[in-house]
């Protein structure tokens, strides 16, 4: 199958990519996170992809236009800015997966422990249904720590947060934040 994989990180894509050559899938990458903040963060994720992507001679579709402010103004309105963040990012994968004629399309963010996996399925189908496109769902989780072993093995940067600006608070001042929706 030809799937269209949405990139947080050259890191979480290590096991998923792994994963799915071995099962015989034609894999493509797919790098647009317009969340990940400050601008510095998100240049080193993207250079280190690209340094994987060499390493293993990977596809990567690289989106380039680093939107925060429209990222920021959507968070804070949503009831739940994960959700938010997922939908935004899984739906421009799908559309990007259609419009280029890939069979389905999945995320490395699936790979995470810490992410909320129910709601990134959630935010799968729904992109799946709007562009007619299969979600491809598989529970990469088992490959997290794989995934780690095998990005310092190869030298590739990793971050110690989701990448917003809200995960980045939280990591470092150690509480969830609240925002004030007024």
């Amino acid at each position: 199958m030809r799937i269209l994989v949405h990139i947080c990180c050259a890191p979480c894509f290590t096991y998923p990519h792994k994963k799915l050559v071995g099962e015989g899938h034609d894999v493509t990458g797919f790098f647009y996170n317009p969340n990940i903040h400050p601008y510095l963060e998100y240049k080193n994720r993207m250079e280190s992809l690209k340094r994987y992507a060499g390493l293993k001679g990977v596809r990567v579709i690289y989106r380039d236009d680093y939107d925060l402010e429209g990222y920021l103004r959507g968070a804070l309105g949503a009831e739940d800015r994960c959700r938010f963040c997922y939908t935004n990012r899984l739906t421009e994968t799908a559309r990007t997966a259609g419009m280029l004629g890939f069979e389905a399309f999945t995320t490395t963010l699936l790979i995470s422990p810490y992410q909320k996996h129910e709601a990134l399925i959630e935010a799968g189908e729904r992109a799946a249904d709007e562009y007619s496109i299969e979600f491809y769902y598989e529970d990469f989780r088992e490959g997290y720590r794989e995934s780690r072993g095998l990005a310092r093995e190869l030298g590739l940067y990793m971050q110690k947060y989701c990448g917003c600006i809200f995960s980045e608070r939280e990591r470092y001042s150690g509480g969830k934040v609240k925002v004030d929706k007024r």
